[in-house]
């Protein structure tokens, strides 16, 4: 493991940034690309409704934001190039957003990311234990905020009996 982690750290710069630059592209570009053709075949199903339509617009004004600034996430990447997709916005528009977000998200994991490994490599057992352990609580903390945040705005099931 050290030896890649050292083969790894010889790149010159330019060029690991390159190789995770073209690999968002890729995994990014493929996502949104599901997304289409889901939409597509959900298109052949029916009509378009006019609500369904002014979302679709929407989505294509305000989308190439959204997509850059969820490279700055951890987990909400794929969601949201999928919901581009799924939105059927339009792959100029698409590209706004995906290109500077690969470059964003490629200069934070040759930088900072790239830190982090090496630090973590370079630490004894017990200092990664310890970074486990903050890490673990840290998920936990989110997962708990998220889950009550989501049952405190989501409405009532119609069918619960109320208390």
């Amino acid at each position: 493991m050290n030896d890649v982690l050292e083969s790894i750290r010889a790149w010159p710069w330019v060029w690991a940034w390159l190789t995770l630059f073209a690999i968002v592209l890729l995994r990014a570009g493929s996502t949104f690309a599901i997304g289409r053709l889901i939409a597509a075949g959900a298109a052949r199903t029916g009509e378009p409704r006019p609500r369904l339509v002014a979302a679709t617009a929407r989505v294509d004004r305000w989308g190439p934001p959204a997509v850059t600034l969820s490279f700055l996430t951890v987990g909400a990447q794929t969601v949201i190039n999928l919901a581009a997709g799924l939105c059927r916005m339009t792959v100029p528009r698409y590209l706004l957003g995906l290109v500077p977000g690969a470059a964003l998200w490629a200069t934070i994991w040759t930088t900072i990311g790239a830190g982090v490994v090496a630090s973590l490599t370079r630490t004894d057992g017990e200092a990664r234990l310890l970074i486990g352990v903050v890490v673990v609580v840290l998920v936990a903390v989110v997962v708990v905020t998220v889950r009550t945040g989501s049952r405190a705005t989501s409405p009532p099931d119609e069918g619960a009996p109320s208390r």
